[in-house]
């Protein structure tokens, strides 16, 4: 998830450029790059960091010209450098790139093309797009709009392109697939980007491309393609929005935007990582089945969200390689004096790639000698540079404070990387992995389906927002939604809440039950049902309102609900992917019911640096 900006006209392009940049850098902070075409040639700068530092390096240098491209990076393919910053050139530097999305067959065509004498500069899934336009230029002498509409029926995977040439100085050209961008409506100049704040200085009348559109951009007109060459209209739409409602999406909060981002961020996170033949391939996770072979446990360890992620993935990790997991609160891990050598396998999950406490479980871990695989969000985070292996999470920035995308992003990366494991050391039938892949592949139009639901969630929230007390139970995976779900209620609302293993409850916690106390139950689980349903007619019997996320149709479930969540069904060990969606809502719609910031909760910080 990055920021694109592109200008035509008349006017200098820069200014524009870095304008729209500043309102899109929450979209990734990484780098930043413009290419300018002037004088038959691109101009290029580009830097790592934050926008200010190329705005730094812009001083020291001349670059002007009324067409160019920016971009914001937030890094899912090479470290975040000078050299991986976008926008990327051909070999002949004549063309140049932006990207936002994930090219899943980029290694294929890389191999082509570099065969074919192109020579690549950075480590990024981009770069390909450019080599692969400009080898279809050179082949067929056709448009750049039509090299463009070539290329994309090659690339594989979701992306949002724009492309300049020196050749068609007064144009851009600009796809899509899955990754949003939009046109921006104007008599004067050609405006692009993929986030509506940085056109609004412009105009207030957009055109969202469609999946499978490519456009191109000239002063003043624009004209849209679909993949065959044919024209269509889109429709225009006007855009009411001030602009910080503009940089949150039309949402009230970041939080909301970033719940509702999630059904994007499961597929990215799915993307790339099957082949062809179906097999999961995790680029940067690539011991030999023989090195998998010798390992004999392993070991999770993380903090809060992080956590409950790794909760859930010990069920399917021992249910998929028959190996035991140990799972450690990092904070915990090296006091207790773990037993770990080179046969224990040690998966260290941070979404900031920068939580002191993991940093150094994973550094205690290496020092024993145990391979170590980081699952993070972040390219080049510290962690990165401390594994042996790193399976990247790619749901982007993430601005609230709470976790939602990316703990989602985690185990949906956690599933592939258990499946992975599996895979690898034949623990797992063939057949049984690939139907996992199909009902994971599912996943985002059922995040889609659930996140339907608010209405009801919010009602409920409205209930519920002046508890003093919550409870929330599960077993198996839903243990660990349960805990997940009772840690963003007190993130945000500030509400005393508990997550417990509702067998547990029995064994003290019941106590707690009175008149009116909210328990949040989960029973989507099949194998426990019966079970789940029993706990909670104890706690109904003894006065609680009970909240209850079910499957579909579940009628048994509705007869003990006060309030009824319907999940659509999925494989069990995948089941925390859609159950902790109403729970992210419901969370959310209580800390506003209660008047307060869900993006910026008292007391708390995005990544924790400090033990």
């Amino acid at each position: 998830m990055c920021g694109i900006v592109g200008y035509v006209g008349g006017d200098d392009a820069l200014p524009v450029l870095l304008d729209g940049m500043r309102k899109l850098e929450y979209r990734g902070y990484d780098s930043a790059g413009v290419a300018l075409v002037k004088d038959g040639r691109v101009e290029l700068a580009k830097k790592a960091g934050h926008l200010s530092e190329l705005e730094g390096e812009l001083q020291h240098l001349t670059l002007d010209g009324s067409l160019g491209i920016g971009h914001t990076r937030w890094a899912t393919h090479g470290a975040p450098n000078d050299i991986n910053a976008h926008p990327h050139l051909d070999c002949g530097g004549r063309l140049a790139v932006v990207h936002n999305g994930i090219i899943e067959n980029h290694d294929g065509i890389r191999d082509e093309l570099v065969a074919a004498g192109h020579a690549f500069r950075s480590e990024t899934d981009t770069e390909v797009a450019a080599h692969l336009i400009e080898s279809i230029l050179e082949r067929d002498g056709c448009s750049l709009l039509e090299a463009v509409r070539r290329s994309i029926s090659v690339l594989q995977g979701a992306f949002a392109l724009v492309v300049i040439s020196v050749d068609e100085p007064d144009r851009l050209i600009v796809a899509r697939q899955e990754s949003p961008v939009i046109i921006g409506v104007s008599e004067e100049v050609g405006l692009v980007a993929s986030g509506i704040p940085a056109l609004l200085p412009f105009t207030r009348d957009i055109v969202p491309l469609e999946n499978g559109q490519i456009a191109q951009i000239t002063p003043g007109g624009y004209e849209v393609f679909d993949l065959k060459g044919a024209a269509v209209e889109p429709p225009v739409v006007h855009v009411e929005w001030d602009m910080e409602a503009a940089e949150k999406g039309g949402y009230e909060d970041f939080m909301l935007k970033e719940i509702f981002e999630q059904p994007e961020v499961v597929q990215n996170t799915i993307l790339g990582r099957v082949d062809p033949s179906g097999r999961i391939v995790l680029d940067d996770v690539h011991w030999s089945a023989d090195t998998l072979g010798k390992i004999n446990k392993i070991v999770v360890v993380a903090c809060g969200t992080s956590y409950h992620a790794g909760m859930a993935s010990k069920h399917a990790i021992e249910h998929w390689t028959r190996l035991p997991v140990e799972l450690d609160l990092a904070s915990e891990f090296r006091y207790r004096d773990p037993v770990l050598d080179e046969h224990s396998l040690v998966i260290g999950i941070a979404q900031s790639g920068e939580t002191a406490d993991t940093l150094a479980a994973v550094r205690f871990a290496k020092e024993m000698g145990s391979p170590v695989v980081a699952v993070t969000n972040v390219v080049g985070s510290s962690i990165t540079r401390d594994a042996d292996a790193v399976l990247f999470t790619h749901a982007g920035p993430e601005i609230g404070v709470a976790a939602t995308k990316t703990f989602l992003a985690q185990l949906v990366a956690l599933n592939l990387l258990s499946l992975y494991l599996a895979q690898e050391r034949g623990s797992m039938e063939p057949e049984k992995i690939a139907e996992t892949i199909v009902a994971m592949n599912r996943l985002p139009d059922q995040v889609e389906e659930v996140l339907s639901i608010q209405g009801e969630v919010h009602r409920a929230a409205k209930r519920y927002a002046d508890a003093k007390d919550f409870i929330f139970m599960g077993r198996g995976v839903g243990y660990a939604v349960a805990m997940e779900g009772a840690l963003k209620l007190k993130e945000i609302s500030y509400i005393h809440a508990e997550g417990y293993a509702a067998g547990e409850l029995k064994h003290g916690a019941i106590a707690l039950i009175e008149e009116g106390v909210p328990v949040v139950a989960l029973l989507t689980g099949r194998a426990l049902y019966d079970k789940m349903l029993a706990n909670v007619e104890e706690v109904r019997a003894r006065g609680a309102q009970t909240i209850v996320l079910a499957h579909q149709g579940d009628e048994r479930a509705r007869l003990l609900a006060n309030e009824l969540f319907e999940i659509p069904e999925t494989k069990p060990l995948l089941s925390p992917i859609l159950d902790s969606v109403p729970l992210q809502l419901f969370a959310y719609f209580v800390a506003k019911e209660r008047g307060l910031s869900p993006d910026k909760p008292r007391n708390l910080a995005k990544s924790v640096t400090v033990e």
